[in-house]
């Protein structure tokens, strides 16, 4: 969290390298996903105020924000939208000490302006000591469209596996940059998760030459700190534009998809052991394309909650033990 003339602002990079990494990752960086601000307290009201900052990409993000949803001991107990004035207000909470999670919206970039309590409300510190897990990857790991940002398909997850979760979902933004490696490097982290390929593929930003080795590259930084902790490597889920049709340096997701394995392969057989692979069609495949919007791309809201559950079965479940 930066704090700028009076004004809260959550970042999911580190603020003072921002201009080492490229502009767009940057400003989606800037977007909360995954963020909740937590603490204990005995207020019946939360309210507060998050001025929208608009950016080359998004100028006008109070059109496109997320709501905001409120849980008091781990149970949801509301959700509120954005007023035009970028306030919030949630009331007639529970009397007594609590834990209190506010989730900030995953799309959209704003600057915290206020929080508000009930008179005489008291506040203690929360420290989550559940296991961390980090994850990577595309717009469909930052979840746009879904519901709100606690039923995005990582927040599915990490609420129903009792994860402490960081989202480094960065829409249209996942290009295996080496920077990115090392943040998730020096994050604490007992679970990490990587679902790569379909912005290279839509940007043809890596090719055959460089897309599996970047891969290896990625986790081996990340491996520096965390030489043992289960990694997951996801390739992209079904795509119907994107299945067949080969971008500018000839790649299809088929064979994005036999890359990823590929890479997860050599892993393994250089000795690391704890690296793991998923079929992203197994998230949502084939058969699932009335969870997709109509783009063919990007998962609806009941996808997303798709994924959240079959991310729990095939890896939470299995991996994160």
């Amino acid at each position: 969290m930066q704090y700028t003339n009076g004004f809260a602002i959550p970042w999911r990079i580190p603020y003072r390298d921002g201009a080492l990494y490229p502009l767009p990752l940057v400003e989606r960086a800037a977007m909360p996903a995954g963020v909740r601000l937590s603490f204990f307290s005995d207020t019946t009201i939360l309210a507060g105020g998050l001025v929208p900052w608009p950016s080359a990409s998004d100028p006008d993000p109070a059109q496109e924000a997320s709501p905001l949803d409120l849980y008091c001991d781990r149970v949801m107990v509301g959700r509120a939208a954005l007023t035009q004035a970028g306030e919030f207000r949630f009331e007639g909470l529970s009397a007594g000490a609590k834990l209190v999670e506010l989730w900030l919206p995953q799309f959209g970039v704003f600057r915290m302006r206020s929080l508000e309590l009930s008179d005489g409300a008291s506040v203690w510190p929360f420290e989550d000591g559940r296991p961390r897990w980090v994850t990577y990857g595309s717009s469909i790991t930052h979840c746009r469209a879904a519901e709100s940002p606690s039923f995005t398909w990582p927040a599915i997850v990490a609420r129903e596996h009792g994860l402490n979760l960081t989202c480094l979902g960065f829409g249209g933004q996942c290009h295996l940059d080496p920077l990115m490696a090392r943040v998730m490097r020096d994050l604490p982290a007992d679970y990490i998760s990587l679902k790569v390929g379909i912005n290279i593929k839509g940007a043809a930003s890596l090719n055959e030459r460089t897309f599996r080795s970047g891969i290896v590259g990625f986790v081996q930084i990340v491996r520096e700190n965390h030489p043992e902790v289960p990694l997951v490597l996801i390739s992209p889920i079904y795509s119907p534009p994107h299945e067949d049709e080969p971008n500018q340096v000839g790649f299809t997701l088929a064979t994005m998809r036999d890359e990823v394995a590929e890479a997860a392969i050599a892993l393994v057989r250089n000795g690391d052991c704890n690296v793991h692979y998923l079929d992203g069609r197994e998230l949502l495949g084939p058969g699932d394309e009335s969870f997709l919007a109509e783009d063919g791309v990007h998962p609806t809201a009941e996808g997303y909650k798709l994924i959240g559950r079959r991310f729990l079965e095939k890896v939470a479940k299995l991996v994160f033990v």
